[in-house]
């Protein structure tokens, strides 16, 4: 195996012990004559050395002290712009966000003056910038107090922190200048130079962010918030970065090129470059925030530009004093012998190897502290091998960074989380990110599953209703742009219930998969097929070519569906009827497309099923005129066009009145519009839903009021008030607190209220039965309403929540005696299980003496009574003595009681 470069540059070098053994057999010299003559020069050198390294040492303490002050400048001016209303509404940011953003400023503000302070403590007492520290940390007290307490304005602020500033950096000049002034070598010279340069810099790019602030939320008269202040500020920003071109320092210039190319300084002098472009301008708290810490990343960047130019200054100063200190060592080392020689370059070479290993402690601490920095392998052999083993654990820590930068940026499938990594240690970190891998993995495949879930039909796995909406949209937003044509097919399955009821929900679920699987089958690659809920599908087909093609593929999907299918160990068969809709260029909104399609489909079951339609101007003719009577509905309820009338149920043995039955009327225009008219479209609109809760609050109301007028007498049945409740509504998951309003305002008590429903609505729909449940709980009675028109057994009614059984008008005025035989059983049945019966459609007297030879409860028809206005039915119940004359069988009028 080759040898390692680690490991070779480990062996390089000279042992410590080898220079140390060449000092100590250095041949004793005796210049004594020498050192009288030069030791009072090379002691004068050694001073002036020193005191240049002191304020070299003064420079970087001030220069430190003034970086510190600069960055409370933006946490305090943060806190002022969000203190201002003006400014916390030009950034459009919510008040809770607002508090968040306060909490970061003042959490920086915070740590930056802890930082000042410690700067501050930095300055030793007597040195040359003592005197200006004290000026400092009076001002800034002032200063501070001043912020907090909400007393100072933005530009206030930012003066007060430039004065304090410019103080500092007045002293840190006097201080270089009394340092070059010492008789230094130029090299040291143009070092001191260097590191004024890039304060100079560091001074002015920490001054932009504050300025670019100022101009975006200050008045216009405002100098920090001022134009000219910006661009004053960017001039003398730009000066300092050419000046910059002039360093003495290689190492520097190198350093500070890197810098300025970065990304980072790029993308900042881009953006406060003095624009007149709107889109410059970051007005808003995300690109701010990220702004701010950008700004902070470039200033702590060239805060190590000015960290280098001072090392390499103290470099620079103590080579210098070391120089002279030498060459006095020198000087004494001729007079004194070869053995204080030897002691001096002892000493000498444990400082040079002090440096050494202060460079390496250095590295070692940014490391500690989570900075993988190279390590330079320099020095002797032992320092060699020292870091050469502090750069393998580096790269080891590097290759962890990497595995933990893929898993962070979701890139699962890098190789590199496959690599291990070395000793006990990794081999730990190596399997902890393999278990997020795999953590992660699984969360996103879960994601999926529910994404999956939310947006396809559980049944069929086809695009449930909401996602074809989302199809459709996308689809016509894509044809908008293109100019094709978008076609959309409604599909509704012909005899699916039949299936159902015949064979069971199990064999239902079964067609419906095949269904799926057979349309899948016939549309297009492109084509998608989706289940919007029950037996009904839609197939979106995009880009269409003909209208001609609908209606091809139409055919083959009715053809393919209507083949047998085998179910439930049965074979059944289901048809299909078909609405196509077309958008010519994608301007048609997608409800309208599907309303459109919908309405297709229905013409195609009223023509006779297994069948498409195209939508024409007649349906959309038809649509236009649904659309007219929805908005007449709403309308009516709001100016009053809505009437009740009210149905007398009187008891088929007394003949007295039982109660009533609130039927809706719809006067427009002085003319009563049919129900069959308006009924059918508000139930497929869910204005049926707004029409029921008129009812519920105008009938409930009406007899609480006939109450009032005319009490009972004790003992004395009341009257009640039956109103029909649609199956939409019943479902509604409202129905419940609907109900306990109207019983509420109107203060009737929930028995005497009677809700019909019909069975179809009960068989259908499982929740319908469930709301039934929690109504009949809260007190009201329930009534089938047209029972034996549905798909209602008798058996089941011991199960249903339901206090009265009305039977259809169809049974009751049929001349079959078979018909008649089953209007006597369903009596039976419900007296059977508790339950009264109602006969609806009662219209000649034979029929009503047929329902009291079988013991029916109630009756209600033209017979008895019409539907009667307010008014009208109300006399009923004060003329509760009288009777109404109603016709005997044998054509002789008969008495019967009004109430």
């Amino acid at each position: 195996m080759a040898e390692s470069t680690t490991t070779r540059a480990r062996r390089r070098g000279i042992p410590l012990w080898c220079y140390l053994t060449a000092l100590v057999t250095v041949p004793l010299i005796g210049v004594g004559v020498l050192t009288a003559l030069i030791a009072g020069a090379r002691s004068a050198e050694v001073d002036s050395a020193t005191r240049a390294e002191q304020g070299v040492r003064a420079v970087a303490v001030l220069d430190a002290l003034r970086a510190a002050t600069e960055q409370e400048i933006l946490p305090a001016l943060a806190l002022t712009v969000i203190d201002d209303p003006v400014a916390a509404g030009q950034l459009g940011v919510p008040g809770w966000l607002l508090d968040t953003v306060r909490g970061t400023a003042e959490q920086s503000l915070a740590e930056a003056r802890t930082v000042t302070d410690e700067a501050l403590a930095a300055v030793p007492e007597g040195s040359l910038g003592s005197a200006v520290a004290v000026r400092v940390e009076e001002a800034l007290a002032w200063l501070r107090a001043r912020s907090d307490a909400g007393a100072v304005r933005l530009e206030q602020i930012y003066l007060g922190y430039l004065d304090v500033s410019n103080e500092v950096m007045t002293a840190e000049r006097a201080a270089a200048a009394a340092t070059v002034s010492e008789g230094v070598p130029a090299r040291t010279v143009r070092a001191v130079q260097d590191v004024q340069t890039v304060a100079e810099l560091a001074q002015a790019a920490s001054r932009q962010m504050p300025l670019y602030l100022g101009s975006l939320f200050a008045a216009d008269d405002a100098l920090i918030g001022s134009r000219l202040a910006w661009e004053t500020g960017w001039l003398s920003y730009t000066d300092a970065k050419r000046q910059m071109d002039e360093v003495s320092s290689e190492s520097l210039r190198t350093a500070w090129h890197r810098l300025r190319g970065s990304d980072l300084m790029t993308r900042l002098d881009t953006l406060l470059t003095p624009s007149d472009a709107p889109e410059v301008f970051v007005t808003d708290i995300t690109r701010m925030t990220d702004l701010l810490f950008s700004s902070g990343d470039r200033d702590a960047e060239l805060a190590g530009l000015v960290d280098t130019a001072v090392g390499t200054v103290l470099t620079e100063a103590a080579a210098d004093r070391e120089e002279a200190a030498a060459d006095l060592r020198a000087t004494l080392q001729v007079g004194v012998g070869l053995l204080l020689l030897s002691v001096v370059g002892a000493v000498w070479m444990g400082r040079t190897v002090s440096r050494k290993l202060g460079v390496l402690a250095g590295q070692a601490t940014q490391i500690s502290q989570g900075e993988l920095v190279e390590v330079e392998v320099d020095g002797p052999r032992e320092v060699r091998t020292v870091s050469a083993a502090l750069g393998d654990a580096v790269a080891g820590l590097r290759r962890i960074q990497d595995q933990a930068q893929a898993v962070a940026r979701g890139d699962l499938d890098d190789a590199l989380l496959d690599q291990p990594l070395p000793g006990p240690l990794g081999e730990v970190v190596h399997a902890s990110l393999q278990q997020i891998v795999s953590s992660v993995r699984q969360r996103e495949e879960l994601q999926f599953a529910l994404a999956h879930r939310a947006t396809h039909d559980p049944l069929t796995e086809l695009p449930n209703r909401a996602q074809a909406v989302t199809l459709v949209t996308s689809a016509l937003h894509r044809a908008r742009r293109s100019g094709e044509m978008t076609g959309l097919l409604f599909v509704d399955l012909d005899g699916f219930k039949a299936v159902n009821d015949a064979h069971g929900h199990a064999a239902g679920d079964t067609v419906l998969r095949e269904v799926a699987a057979r349309m899948r089958s016939v549309v297009r690659g492109g084509d998608v097929v989706c289940r919007l809920g029950g037996d009904e599908f839609v197939v979106l087909v995009e880009p269409v070519g003909t209208e001609r093609d609908l209606q091809d593929l139409a055919e083959r999907l009715i053809a393919g569906i209507s083949e047998p299918i085998e179910a439930g160990g049965a074979t059944v068969c289901v048809g299909a009827s078909i609405g196509i809709a077309v958008s010519r260029d994608g301007g048609a909104d997608p409800d309208v497309l599907f309303a459109e399609a919908d309405t297709a489909a229905y013409r195609a079951k009223q023509h006779g099923r297994g069948r498409a339609e195209v939508f024409d101007d007649a349906l959309r003719r038809q649509l236009a005129a649904r659309a007219e009577t929805e908005a007449a509905i709403t309308a009516a309820l709001g100016n009053g066009q809505m009437r009740l009338h009210y149905q007398p149920v009187v008891d088929v043995d007394g003949q007295r009145l039982h109660g009533y039955e609130a039927l809706i009327r719809w006067e427009r225009d002085g003319v009563f519009v049919p129900p069959d008219e308006f009924i059918p479209v508000a139930e497929s609109s869910g204005l049926v839903c707004d029409l029921d809760r008129w009812v519920l609050h105008e009938a409930t109301r009406q007899l609480a009021a006939w109450r009032a007028g005319l009490p009972s007498a004790p003992g004395a049945p009341e009257p009640t008030m039956a109103v029909n409740v649609s199956g939409r509504h019943l479902t509604d998951p409202r129905v419940v607190t609907d109900v306990a309003d109207a019983l509420a305002a109107s203060g009737l008590p929930p028995h005497l209220l009677v809700l019909e429903v019909t069975e179809t609505v009960l068989v259908d729909d499982p929740v319908a039965m469930t709301h039934l449940a929690q109504l009949r709980d809260t007190g009201v009675a329930i009534a089938i309403d047209d029972f034996g028109t549905g798909y209602t057994s008798i058996g089941q009614l011991r199960h249903m929540p339901v206090d009265t059984l009305k039977i259809d008008r169809s049974f009751v005025t049929s001349p079959d005696p078979g018909q008649r035989e089953l209007v006597a059983l369903i009596i039976r049945a419900a007296h059977t299980f508790g339950l009264s019966v109602v006969a609806e459609g009662v219209e000649e007297p034979v029929q009503l003496q047929r329902l009291r030879e079988r013991a029916c409860d109630h009756a209600q028809g033209y017979l008895l009574h019409r539907p009667l206005p307010a008014e009208a039915a109300g006399a009923l119940l004060r003329s509760a003595p009288e009777v109404v004359p109603v016709p005997r069988p044998d054509g002789a009028p008969e008495a019967v009681p009004a109430s």
